[in-house]
């Protein structure tokens, strides 16, 4: 397929026109798009395959044809990572036979981003054909299922439920049909004025069938009076406010944006046959063997069709942009180009100023895997000390397991990090962790390293101390349960029981960042937001945790608290102050 790249006008007024009162679309319920799939009694047995894979096709020998549907675990883990959790990872594919296949591949390259839930829209003969399911990308999908979305075009999605709960009908992408026909959205982020929009639409008669934020932009695509369909997606998105990189689908386009301030990364790539690919992270594109091009520019369009190849627009008058740092922190895999940077390089770097603003005397640096290695490896290089494997990780252990009625201490911790008392006994330990959130976790990993044997343990971590919540996708804790927005280092250091504690300089941060230093968010580290949420998510342990069926659909969206008007930044960051002030 040629492509080629036009850069199309300012888009007229007419696009910010108020929300009127239009008719609603309808989500198509997933049995009618395919029946084989995803009836519920499916998700309690077996079937049988209902074809057989042919050997000229070779991305299939990745699929086993008589793999079963699987039974997904709908219990969570009560092994709690203490980390902020993965926002979403999307991926589109135009122009390739094999397009739904490739990216099934794609999304297990993401599947860091998700593991809540996966699904896969594909295009043939201008249907759109649905397949979703909860659980890992390979639990979702065998050969039978992936035969049943044959077209050169595809989107697809890892879920993390960042807005909505985690019941089957919210995990994406999702496909809904409108009087122009039918459109399909996968959604890397989180809108702060969903609730706003959402009572908009309520109120002028549209009808919802998910708790997520995502449908919100199906109904603004709906309602839109913009001619042709992209523009549609133009007029939705000026109404749009956070975080958003999203691709469409319809019947004979494929189309990504990203909002204007770009929170959250968004690539494009081509295969050796002229196939288009759109994917959150290059790690992707690396699986599929598609040749990275360039990042999916803040505030930027890109329409894809066999007619006109790539096209490109502005979709806003957009600000400086604000990326989310915290994607070279932990998110990314260090294999990827993020924001046009190194994830490993910048993870490297991270170290070395720790060891080089926080230095001590020790035998040897340690990593809390798999996130701080990259940083472990740069301390150790910059203070010139050995690195080593002192704890193991356990990539075996499920969404379930069975707790011992006997209890074990730190019981969570030990299934998925073992101590190697051969390295660390009677040694002075550095251990380098990515990022501390509650707490709790970084105390039993101190626990478990002096357990061993070590003489002295000196926690390093490669961020700032995190103190406020994250509302553009990222699932963080509220404000109170951020143990740095409420102890001082010391009393942390104090708290997790280690020898010393220090964290990556915020300046250092910044100053490594030289001249792209303001074009990143840390809303998280500094309580400044670009963005002000006008309705504020905020979780607290304890709070109703669905398990994917179960549970009254009115607390589905609990933990959501509405926003006073012209709130104060700095203050904004304490949900206390938050919900003394409504």
């Amino acid at each position: 397929m040629a492509a080629s790249t036009t850069n199309l006008s300012p888009l007229s007024s007419h696009l910010s026109k108020p929300i009127t009162n239009k008719p609603p679309f309808y989500l198509f319920p997933q049995t009618l798009l395919n029946p084989l799939s995803f009836r519920l009694k499916s998700l309690f047995r077996t079937h049988k395959p209902h074809c057989t894979v042919s050997s000229k096709n070779p991305i299939a020998d990745f699929f086993p044809a008589n793999k079963p549907d699987p039974e997904p675990s709908f219990i969570p883990s009560f092994i709690d990572d203490d980390k902020p959790r993965e926002e979403c990872g999307v991926v589109g594919i135009f122009g390739d036979p094999e397009a739904s296949r490739l990216c099934y591949l794609a999304l297990h390259a993401l599947q860091h981003r998700g593991q809540e839930g996966a699904g896969i829209v594909a295009v043939n003969n201008n249907v759109l054909q649905s397949v979703t399911g909860v659980g890992l990308v390979s639990d979702v999908f065998n050969e039978t299922k992936l035969s049943q979305l044959p077209g050169e075009m595809a989107i697809g999605h890892v879920r993390y439920s960042t807005a909505g709960s985690s019941m089957l009908k919210n995990v994406q992408p999702f496909v809904a049909g409108y009087r122009f026909g039918s459109v399909g959205v996968a959604h890397n982020g989180n809108l702060v004025n969903y609730r706003t929009l959402r009572a908009m639409l309520e109120d002028n008669g549209s009808i919802f069938n998910t708790s997520s934020d995502t449908e919100v932009v199906l109904h603004l695509i709906a309602i839109s009076k913009a001619r042709p369909f992209f523009l549609r997606i133009v007029d939705a998105c000026e109404k749009l406010e956070g975080a958003y990189s999203m691709v469409f689908v319809t019947e004979d386009k494929l189309v990504a944006v990203r909002d204007p301030y770009g929170f959250r990364p968004l690539v494009m790539g081509r295969r050796t046959n002229g196939a288009v690919v759109f994917a959150s992270e290059t790690c992707a594109l690396d699986l599929i063997e598609a040749t990275y091009e360039r990042e999916v520019n803040p505030g930027e369009v890109l329409v894809v069709d066999k007619k006109d190849g790539v096209q490109s627009l502005c979709l806003l008058p957009h600000p400086e942009p604000k990326q989310c740092i915290f994607e070279h922190i932990y998110f990314a895999l260090p294999n990827s180009v993020v924001f046009g940077r190194s994830v490993y390089e910048s993870r490297h770097v991270f170290g070395e100023i720790l060891a080089t603003e926080a230095p001590v005397d020790c035998d040897v640096v340690i990593a809390v895997p798999d996130s701080g290695v990259v940083a472990a490896l740069g301390y150790a290089a910059k203070a010139g000390v050995p690195f080593q494997q002192g704890l193991i990780r356990s990539h075996y252990v499920g969404r379930t397991f069975i707790e011992p009625s006997q209890k074990i201490r730190d019981f969570g911790v030990k299934l998925k990090l073992s101590p190697v008392r051969g390295v660390l006994d009677g040694k002075r330990v550095v251990v380098v962790d990515d990022s501390i959130v509650r707490g709790t976790t970084s105390s039993k990993i101190v626990r478990l390293i002096k357990e061993a044997g070590a003489k002295e343990v000196h926690m390093r971590i490669a961020s700032p101390p995190i103190i406020g919540s994250c509302y553009y996708g990222v699932d963080t804790p509220s404000a109170e349960e951020l143990i740095s927005n409420r102890m001082s280092v010391e009393e942390i250091r104090e708290f997790i029981g280690c020898d010393s504690l220090a964290f990556l300089p915020f300046d250092n941060l910044q100053k490594m960042l030289a001249s792209d230093s303001q074009k990143f968010c840390y809303a998280c580290f500094s309580g400044k937001y670009p963005v002000m949420p006008k309705e504020v998510k905020v979780k607290k342990v304890g709070d109703f945790l669905d398990d994917g069926l179960n549970g009254p659909m009115d607390s589905i969206d609990g933990g959501w608290v509405r926003g006073p008007k012209n709130i104060d930044v700095e203050k904004e960051i304490d949900p206390l102050y938050l919900q003394s002030k409504i």
